[in-house]
């Protein structure tokens, strides 16, 4: 199982970034895909969730509006569009997957997940 995370960069305050994270080694379709962040000094949190088929999406409270988690199936690929970016927002940005269902409850808990991607920075300045 690998994933491969990237799009990070350096941007200014209300500025865009689309995050990718690209899957090998597993059926991708079948498995759902979340984003988490970690800022220096604090504990990994999730930011979205997209479940195997698309049908079920999740967001923290803080991003809803912002940013927006899709599949690309042709490109075994699960990206995170990032608008209207905030100094809030600067963190390392993780994919991960997991062979076990995922619940709305536990998604955003990191350590249900078991497959971690290598992240990538995100750093938004005013």
């Amino acid at each position: 199982v690998q994933l491969q995370a990237s799009g990070g960069g350096l941007v200014q305050s209300g500025e865009s970034l689309r995050l990718s994270c690209r899957a090998s080694g597993f059926s991708f379709d079948h498995f759902p895909i979340a984003w988490f962040r970690q800022a220096p000094g604090k504990e990994r949190e999730g930011v979205a969730y997209i479940s195997s088929n698309s049908a079920n999406i999740y967001y923290i409270d803080s991003v809803k509006g912002r940013f927006s988690i899709s599949r690309d199936r042709a490109e075994n690929t699960v990206r995170l569009q990032m608008n209207s970016l905030k100094p809030e927002d600067t963190a390392v940005y993780y994919c991960a997957t997991d062979f076990e269902p995922v619940t709305p409850a536990t998604w955003s808990n990191p350590r249900r997940w078991d497959y971690w991607g290598q992240g990538t920075q995100v750093t938004v300045s005013s």
